[in-house]
């Protein structure tokens, strides 16, 4: 049986940084010491994954891991900043050495993908909880944010909808193909983080789809003080959605399921073919699905979609929902 110093030691303490990672002084003291890049601003994100409620209790480790770090980094994706570090609270019932090194396995290697230094964390007992703070840095007044939209602009998104919410009714039903694009969407998301740095200077607000298209974009057209029309016929539907769901599910999918994790941005219609010509560069399509206005609300949305994922109100425990 380990305890939480000699599980940080095993798992959780990679070799010592290069000098560019910005590593003063990293795991194994009080705090870490951190060197931002000069004359940038920092940008900080938090997200906790819960056992049964985010992911499933019964997910392959390693993408639990995976999973953790990836939608926290999204959160970088969505402003535009560049990833440098992490840090991870993992609160676990009982210390699995095969469970913890898968784990460990995921988030290590979703950290060298995305060039995030895993910095501190903590390690205590309690029921499965992932906390992950992320860091990254954005030139002074280059950040995409929520706030940016106007009427006129173009509303987009990268890549294809729908996946993550088609990938949790799979495994609800019993699917465990590790090779269906549905569950790979779902269990192994991808942040944007390349696409957010190549819109910048070009979008004009964007914000991570996390909780779902049309709730999300709720939060950029409060921000913004707009409204959008959408073209339901334009949504990007993820490969398999329709197979696994048929027509009508997989539009609500794709509208409220949530877990997408691709960025939903605005930005003028002149600068649309650069940002496609970017995005295309890095294998990512980007699909034009409305319009925003100055007409408070949404025109298009189907009656009946859900707005997406919120704590606190009131839904059904559904046990295995993200």
């Amino acid at each position: 049986m380990h305890n939480e110093f000699e599980l940080i030691a095993r798992y959780f303490t990679p070799a010592p940084p290069a000098p560019e990672a910005g590593v003063t002084l990293g795991v194994g003291d009080d705090c870490t010491l951190l060197a931002p890049t000069p004359g940038h601003r920092l940008a900080v994100s938090v997200d906790t994954s819960v056992a049964g409620v985010h992911f499933p209790d019964a997910a392959p480790a390693e993408a639990i891991g995976h999973r953790a770090l990836a939608v926290s980094l999204s959160d970088l994706a969505a402003m535009g900043a560049r990833a440098r570090w992490c840090l991870m609270a993992l609160t676990l019932a009982r210390a699995d050495d095969a469970w913890l090194e898968g784990f460990s396995r995921g988030f290590r290697a979703l950290c060298a993908a995305t060039g995030t230094a895993l910095v501190g964390g903590d390690v205590t007992r309690g029921a499965t909880t992932i906390g992950v703070t992320v860091m990254g840095e954005v030139a002074p007044r280059a950040a995409l944010t929520r706030g940016g939209a106007r009427a006129g602009d173009l509303l987009a998104v990268t890549g294809a909808l729908g996946g993550g919410a088609g990938g949790l009714a799979l495994w609800q039903r019993g699917e465990r193909d590790p090779a269906h694009p549905l569950l790979v969407r779902y269990l192994w998301p991808q942040p944007r983080l390349a696409a957010g740095e190549a819109l910048l200077g070009l979008a004009t607000a964007a914000i991570d789809i996390s909780d779902g298209l049309l709730a999300d974009l709720g939060h950029v057209l409060e921000a913004s003080g707009a409204g959008a029309e959408l073209e339901l016929e334009a949504l990007p539907l993820a490969e398999g959605l329709v197979a696994a769901l048929g027509d009508e599910q997989a539009r609500r999918a794709a509208l409220g399921g949530g877990d997408d994790y691709e960025l939903l941005l605005t930005l003028p219609a002149e600068r649309l073919d650069e940002a496609r010509r970017r995005l295309a560069a890095l294998g990512l399509p980007l699909t034009v699905i409305g319009r925003i206005t100055d007409t408070p609300g949404v025109v298009g949305a189907e009656d009946g979609v859900p707005g997406g994922w919120q704590h606190f109100q009131g839904q059904p425990d559904q046990g295995e929902r993200p």
